[in-house]
């Protein structure tokens, strides 16, 4: 009777020593954050707006930077190879004669002038030649007063010529007498007069037979004279040219 009242004790089991541990995940593995509010791991996450047009302006940039550089690349070889096959030298000018046909004042104090000038223009290029175009001027100075003015012929200068111009050139001066007792007072102090030549002329150079476009030459000349007077011979004491160009 004992055995069969005998009570039967099962195990139970420890919850807090062996904790549930659920054997599939709360969430799918494939579950995009705008199901639960956490980004899914290898989903594409949207780019803003700002990065992506900072991103277009830096690559535009960069664009327009490497096209100049490459430009400017491109011009250096280019000029660089010129240079080598023609080998550009500037022109020279010299002022070998001035003549003084008139130099008078009119009644009403009016000083004419008009200078016979003999300009010696070289060019020492090899390969390269000068196209003389209308449009010069050319003007004679003492300090700040212009005595006379005229121009250069238009005319074609070959490689290695030497072309000897004769200029005349003409002009007025209102109101002459401060202008004559400077030049008296000049005298006496220095014994000489200095005078000023100035000329602009625009040209084309001409690289073997390619004609370049139009650039403008400036001329200036600084001559030292023993003397201002018409009808006389007039001695050329120092004489030294500058050369410029200009786009």
């Amino acid at each position: 009777m004992a055995d069969h009242h005998q009570q039967r004790i099962h195990p139970v089991q420890d919850v807090e020593a062996s904790p549930y541990t659920p054997s599939a995940p709360l969430f799918p593995r494939n579950a995009s954050k705008s199901d639960h509010g956490v980004p899914a791991a290898g989903q594409p996450q949207p780019v803003p707006k700002k990065r992506r047009s900072r991103s277009c302006c830096c690559k535009f940039l960069c664009w327009t930077i490497s096209l100049l550089l490459i430009l400017i690349v491109a011009i250096g070889i280019t000029v660089g190879i010129l240079f080598l096959v023609f080998r550009p030298k500037l022109p020279k000018y010299s002022i070998d004669e001035l003549r003084v046909a008139q130099l008078s004042i009119s009644q009403d104090n009016n000083l004419s002038a008009t200078f016979n000038v003999t300009l010696t223009a070289r060019n020492p290029n090899k390969r390269i030649g000068i196209y003389y175009e209308g449009g010069s001027h050319v003007s004679a100075w003492y300090n700040d007063t212009k005595l006379c003015e005229g121009s250069l012929p238009k005319f074609y200068q070959g490689h290695r010529n030497i072309t000897v111009l004769h200029l005349p050139l003409s002009g007025q001066i209102q109101n002459a007498t401060g202008f004559q007792s400077a030049i008296q007072d000049q005298m006496q102090k220095a014994g000489n007069i200095p005078l000023n030549l100035r000329a602009k002329q625009p040209v084309r150079v001409k690289l073997g037979k390619l004609k370049l476009f139009k650039v403008k030459f400036r001329v200036s000349c600084r001559l030292v004279v023993d003397r201002l007077e018409s009808n006389n011979k007039i001695k050329i004491v120092s004489s030294s040219c500058k050369f410029r160009l200009r786009l």
